[in-house]
């Protein structure tokens, strides 16, 4: 039978600390797999956030009593 638990813990003098709602649970041979939750990539801070996010953003136009006419747009 297989079980599946996921938990947050830190490692301590290199000892994963199994929660102790779950130390009853797991009593046999168990496969671990470590996931680390530090971003890989540097940080952004909020600044650099908004600048890539008003990249990315359409840009705003304002259209305020500018008239659109088909035929000037379609003419070549």
């Amino acid at each position: 039978m297989q079980a599946y638990y996921e938990f947050f813990t830190k490692p301590k003098n290199g000892m994963i600390q199994i929660p102790e709602h779950y130390r009853d649970q797991i009593t046999d041979n168990v496969l671990v797999i470590i996931l680390e939750r530090k971003p890989t990539s540097p940080t952004i801070d909020d600044a650099d956030l908004q600048r890539k996010t008003d990249l990315l953003s359409p840009p705003a136009l304002k259209t305020k009593g500018w008239k659109f006419n088909r035929e000037d747009a379609n003419a070549r």
